[in-house]
């Protein structure tokens, strides 16, 4: 089996596009459509669907896809056995457009000499995040297990950085002229949340969010992409959502959307990095240095319960709340 077909499967199905991907491995577009194409032929399946917006993973793709990361990373381990230092550090993020992306994006500025690799793995168990890891598929994610003690003992997990959440609305709704809010001005308002994954590290952060101030996190129905759910907001005046604010949004200026932080306290949606415990790749030091030097968010926060045991002993033991007003 070609190890560079089974790379431009890889690449394809994490970008979602098989442009993309041909950018990326420096290669055209038609070279990674015959690549996949005859890998398909070899295994007698297809692996994509093309759609409007690139491609998508058939049933068999899914099934192959974890086994191709395998190969992948077997490839690279090769090359790196006798290159020693060669091979890039590749951390997996939710998104190109997440906060964790962005906080990578401005360590890399200040460093440009870094060879980076930053990879979107696509999925929603944890478990499966933490084998990429353990397998070295990738050197570090941005991804929580919220009962820590279910790690393997070859991976670790650390507290990485706090995303404060703020309000995004459409210029109709009741609150789109806030400058500010408190958890408890958003109680009795709809907050959309579409497509939360059941059992991922974000339904349990929003059920404790929900829990903790008598909010109305409305998680009904597919999510279409963030097109669908930013129009949805600017013709509504009654459907809001809750963002990183770091978190990129693009939106035609006629959306008129606003961003509205919440304060008082700040919720916190509390990002982790997992790693190898032995052995981690030489350049995570630097990027953990950086984390460790974003400032300080505006006290108090309030968190929810499985982030205390990650979290710098400076913020509480678990309580949910730190800080002071």
């Amino acid at each position: 089996m070609d190890t560079e077909a089974v790379r431009s499967f890889v690449r394809a199905a994490e970008l979602g596009q098989v442009q993309h991907a041909a950018h990326e491995l420096g290669v055209t577009q038609q070279a990674v459509s015959k690549r996949i194409a005859t890998l398909e032929r070899q295994l007698g399946v297809r692996l994509f669907t093309r759609t409007a917006r690139g491609v998508e993973l058939t049933f068999d793709g899914r099934a192959f896809l974890p086994h191709a990361r395998s190969v992948v990373a077997g490839a690279d381990r090769a090359v790196a056995a006798v290159r020693p230092g060669s091979r890039a550090l590749r951390i997996d993020v939710l998104g190109l457009r997440s906060a964790q992306a962005v906080v990578l994006h401005e360590y890399w500025r200040a460093r440009p000499g870094t060879d980076l690799d930053v990879v979107t793995l696509r999925v929603d168990d944890p478990r499966v995040v933490v084998a990429a890891v353990e397998a070295g598929e990738i050197d570090a994610s941005f991804r929580t297990v919220t009962s820590p003690d279910t790690l393997p003992r070859d991976v670790r997990m650390i507290h990485a950085f706090d995303s404060p959440l703020e309000l995004l609305v459409g210029p109709g709704h009741p609150l789109a002229a806030a400058p500010g809010l408190t958890p408890s001005q958003l109680r009795g308002h709809r907050i959309w949340v579409p497509g939360i994954a059941p059992g991922s590290e974000w339904a349990e952060f929003y059920d404790q969010l929900a829990t903790a101030f008598d909010l109305r996190i409305d998680a009904t129905g597919p999510h279409f992409g963030d097109e669908v759910l930013l129009d949805t907001l600017a013709e509504s005046a009654d459907v809001a959502t809750l963002v990183g604010a770091r978190d990129r949004y693009l939106w035609p200026v006629s959306h008129d959307l606003r961003r509205i932080p919440v304060v008082n306290p700040t919720l916190v949606y509390p990002l982790s990095l997992l790693l190898p415990r032995s052995n981690p790749h030489p350049d995570l030091r630097d990027v953990i240095a950086h984390l460790e030097a974003l400032p300080p968010l505006p006290q108090p926060v309030w968190f929810p319960s499985w982030a205390a045991a990650t979290r710098p002993r400076d913020h509480g033991p678990g309580t949910g709340v730190s800080g002071s007003g």
